[in-house]
């Protein structure tokens, strides 16, 4: 008999509105400079703090929201912290290293078990320690949290686990580890791009240009710059899904069954009785 899979954070509508801006947000901050004026003045490194700030908000929003909706209780946010604290310490064992990244296998497999509500904070909040953990806080933390988020949300919102289980499941989420990685890398690349002036005329982001001509030199600075990154990251993930995965997947999911996240509370009152309280006899 198949156990019947339980989320850690119930996507209720609170909590979906509170993702959406997250996304706006986000997508503001990382395609502006592909529509922004050449006289503009602005610059990443100046919205990076804002962004920061209104990411952190937003964040308190998604938790709030979640509790608000029943879907985040004590338990959660025990997992939570024990899972951010292991993607934080996997980080420093690869990073710097053509791209080798292991945390970004146990993403994949949190945000598919524990759910996209859950895999936004979890990804967001794991980037944030881990930048505090290696000493990587700078203009880029906000970004690399909206981008972990959206790694793990994403992973969540894939077809059910209903209907895909076994090696099926873990060959779909090496699939999209891979795919993830590559675009993790994309986004990040989108953020550092507008700051790096002068490489030359093909891959260098000219501020007021057509959009289409920028994104053709926006490919062009990604394959020159960051594909051997992404594809180790992609490799690494992949390699870590198909051989750890089946074994993490059931120890998550035994771990949230036992946890009961999505358990209702009830109380009832003691049950009463009628009979009476027979008194000891006198002493002698």
């Amino acid at each position: 008999m198949t156990a019947r899979p339980v989320r850690a954070v119930r996507l209720g509508p609170r909590a979906v509105v509170a993702l959406v801006l997250v996304g706006g947000v986000g997508l503001v901050a990382f395609g502006w400079p592909l529509l922004a004026g050449a006289d503009s003045g602005l610059a990443h490194a100046e919205d990076a703090p804002w962004l920061f700030a209104v990411l952190l908000v937003l964040l308190v929003g998604v938790v709030v929201a979640a509790i608000g909706d029943a879907g985040l209780d004590a338990k959660a946010v025990a997992m939570l912290g024990v899972l951010a604290a292991v993607g934080a310490a996997l980080r420093p064992l690869g990073a710097g290293t053509a791209g080798l990244e292991p945390m970004f296998f146990l993403m994949v497999l949190s945000g598919r078990v524990l759910g996209p509500g859950f895999g936004f904070v979890l990804g967001s909040v794991t980037m944030f320690a881990s930048a505090l953990l290696t000493g990587g806080v700078g203009p880029w933390m906000p970004f690399q949290m909206l981008a972990m988020g959206w790694f793990t949300m994403f992973a969540g919102l894939l077809p059910a686990a209903g209907r895909l289980r076994g090696r099926g499941e873990v060959l779909m989420l090496a699939v999209y580890g891979c795919a993830a990685a590559f675009a993790y890398g994309t986004v990040m690349n989108l953020y550092g791009w507008p700051l790096i002036q002068g490489l030359g005329s093909g891959i260098s982001f000219v501020a007021g240009d057509p959009l289409h001509e920028n994104l053709v030199r926006f490919l062009a600075y990604c394959a020159a710059t960051s594909l051997g990154w992404d594809l180790g990251r992609a490799v690494l993930t992949v390699v870590l899904t198909l051989t750890v995965g089946p074994a993490l997947l059931r120890a998550l999911r035994r771990a949230t069954r036992r946890a009961a996240f999505d358990a209702p509370a009830g109380f009832e009152e003691p049950a009463r009785t009628d009979r009476p309280t027979r008194r000891p006899p006198p002493a002698a």
